[in-house]
C-alpha cells in the first residue's frame, strides 16, 4: 500500500529529471541560450523573434575538427580570432607603426582600416546569410543581423525606441553594443583611452544594414565603455544625412564633440575623384596644347601671306624660316595633344615629324635622316621647345647649304649628356664658328642652349656638325 502511495511522486520525479536532462543536453550546445540575443522597441520586436528562431537554427549545426582546422556553421567555414588581436593590440601597433605620425592620425587610421575591413564583412555575412534563409524583404534582412552578431561574439545590439529603419535618405538608428568585444578587450587590459575604440562594431553593422537595405550607410559610436562611458552608443545613418544626425547629439557640458565619420573605402573614394580631377585636367591641358598649335597654324599663315603680297624673295626667305620655327614649336604641342604623356616629348619621334617638315618645306627628298637616339629618350616640355628650335636651324641650315646636289645624310644622335646634330655636305668654309661671330641662326642657336643650360660646339670638317652637352644638375 505504501509504495503504490509513492507511484504519482515517482512519476513527477521522473518528469522533473526528464526535463532536467532535456535542459542538460541543451547546455552541451555551443550556441545554447535561454535568454534574448536582440533588444528592439515593441513596433519591431515581432520581427526579430522571428528571425531569433531562424538564426538560432542556424547555429544548430555546428561541427569542430581541429585535425583539419576545420570549424563549420551550417556548411559555412568559420575561424576564430582573439578579441584583443583585431582591437587593442591591432591599434597600439598601429600607434607604433605610424610613430612619425601624430597619435590621433595613427588611430585614423587604424581605425578605418578597421571599418573598412569589418563593413566588406558584414554585407559578404548579410548576402550569404540571407541567401542561406532565403529572406527576402528588408526588415527581416535586417532584423538577422543582430542576432547573427551576438551568436559571433561581436556584440549584444539594443536598438533604441527613437530608431526608423526605413529604406531610404531617412534611414536612421540609435543603438548600443554592450559586451563589445573591442571596448571589452581595452577594457580587460586595464586601459582607458580618450577614443571610441568600436570600429568593426560600426563597420559591419553598418555593413549588414547597408546589405539589408540596398542603400549606403555609415555608423559612428558616439560614445564607449572603453572611454568610461556608460554605453558604447551608435548612429546608423546615410553618409548625406549622418552629420546631421551628429549635431543633434549634445554633450552634458554644451560643447559640439568632433566625430570621426567613417565612409566605406573612404582612401579609394578619394583616389577616384583625385583621378577624375586629374583626368579633367588631362583634358583641358590637351585642349590647351591644340588650341596653340592652331593659333600658330596661323601665324605661319599670317606670315606665307605677307610673303606672298611683299613680292620680294630676301624677305620670302626671311618668312619661311620664321614659319618653320614656328612649326617646330606647334610639332611639340601637337605631339602633346596626341600623347597619353602630356609632360614629355619623346624626342626620336619628334626628330623625324620635323625631318619631314623640313624635307616637304625644302622639297628635297634626296636628303635621308640618320637616327641615332634611344627609343626611351623623352624630354620635358620646357627643355624640348628650345631643343626643337635648336634642331629646325641647324637642320635648315644643313638643307640649304650642304648639299647643292640634293643628296646627302643629316644624322641626329643623343648620348649619356650630349645631343649631336651633323650633315655629310660640303661644310662651312672661312673662321671657325664661335658666338658673336655668326648669323642670325647661329646665334639663336646659343641663345636656345642656355635656356636649357647647355654648352654648343661647332665642328666644320667633313661636313658641319653641333654639339650640345648638357651641365649636370647639382
Amino acid at each position: 500500500m505504501k509504495t503504490r502511495d509513492n507511484i504519482p511522486e515517482l512519476k513527477k520525479r521522473i518528469r522533473d529529471l526528464e526535463k532536467e536532462n532535456a535542459l542538460l543536453k541543451k547546455k552541451k550546445e555551443p550556441f545554447y541560450t535561454e535568454k534574448k540575443t536582440v533588444k528592439t522597441p515593441k513596433n519591431i520586436e515581432p520581427a526579430f523573434d522571428k528571425a531569433a528562431l531562424s538564426v538560432k537554427k542556424y547555429f544548430q549545426s555546428f561541427k569542430t575538427n581541429p585535425s583539419l582546422s576545420r570549424i563549420e556553421i551550417s556548411g559555412q567555414r568559420y575561424i576564430l580570432m582573439r578579441a584583443e588581436a583585431l582591437s587593442s593590440d591591432f591599434l597600439k601597433n598601429i600607434i607604433k607603426l605610424y610613430a612619425d605620425r601624430p597619435t590621433p592620425e595613427a588611430i585614423r587610421i587604424g581605425s578605418n582600416l578597421l571599418f573598412d575591413m569589418a563593413h566588406l564583412i558584414g554585407i559578404e555575412d548579410a548576402r550569404n546569410f540571407h541567401s542561406k534563409m532565403k529572406l527576402k524583404d528588408p526588415i527581416s534582412k535586417l532584423s538577422a543581423g543582430p542576432i547573427h552578431f551576438a551568436y559571433t561574439g561581436w556584440a549584444f545590439v539594443d536598438i533604441l525606441p527613437e530608431s526608423n529603419p526605413s529604406p531610404d535618405e531617412k534611414f536612421y538608428i540609435k543603438y548600443h553594443h554592450p559586451y563589445s568585444f573591442e571596448a571589452d578587450s581595452w577594457i580587460r587590459s586595464g586601459e582607458k583611452t580618450d577614443f571610441a575604440v568600436c570600429s568593426m562594431n560600426a563597420g559591419y553593422s553598418s555593413g549588414w544594414c547597408e546589405e539589408s537595405f540596398g542603400i549606403e550607410l555609415t555608423a559612428v559610436e558616439i560614445s564607449c565603455r572603453a572611454k568610461g562611458d556608460k554605453n558604447c552608443t551608435f548612429i546608423m545613418a546615410p553618409p548625406s544625412r549622418i552629420n546631421d544626425y551628429l549635431k543633434k547629439e549634445s554633450q552634458p557640458d554644451k560643447r559640439r564633440t568632433k566625430y570621426n565619420v567613417p565612409l566605406f573605402f573612404e582612401r579609394k573614394k578619394n583616389e577616384e575623384k583625385i583621378a577624375a580631377a586629374l583626368k579633367e585636367k588631362e583634358t583641358l591641358l590637351r585642349e590647351i596644347h591644340h588650341r596653340v598649335k592652331n593659333n600658330l597654324q596661323v601665324i605661319t599663315s599670317l606670315l606665307k601671306l605677307h610673303a606672298e603680297k611683299a613680292n620680294d624673295k630676301q624677305f620670302s626667305e626671311m618668312v619661311a624660316e620664321s614659319q618653320n620655327r614656328i612649326i617646330s614649336m606647334a610639332l611639340i604641342h601637337e605631339m602633346l595633344y596626341a600623347n597619353s604623356n602630356l609632360s614629355a616629348i619623346n624626342v626620336s619621334k619628334y626628330v623625324r615629324s620635323l625631318f619631314g617638315q623640313l624635307q616637304t618645306s625644302y622639297n628635297k627628298p634626296g636628303i635621308r635622316l640618320q637616327l641615332q637616339i634611344p627609343s626611351s629618350v623623352s624630354f620635358e616640355v620646357d627643355k624640348m621647345i628650345p631643343l626643337g628650335l635648336i634642331l629646325n636651324e641647324a637642320m635648315s641650315n644643313s638643307f640649304k647649304y650642304a648639299f647643292p646636289e640634293g643628296q646627302g645624310e643629316i644624322t641626329v644622335r643623343s648620348k649619356d649628356d650630349s645631343f649631336s646634330i651633323s650633315d655629310n655636305g660640303i661644310g662651312i668654309t672661312g673662321k671657325p664658328i664661335s658666338k658673336g661671330n655668326s648669323s642670325f641662326g647661329t646665334e639663336l642657336i646659343y641663345l636656345l642652349a642656355e635656356q636649357i643650360d647647355a654648352s654648343v660646339h661647332f665642328h666644320q670638317d667633313k661636313g658641319t656638325q653641333i654639339s650640345i652637352h648638357f651641365k649636370e644638375k647639382n
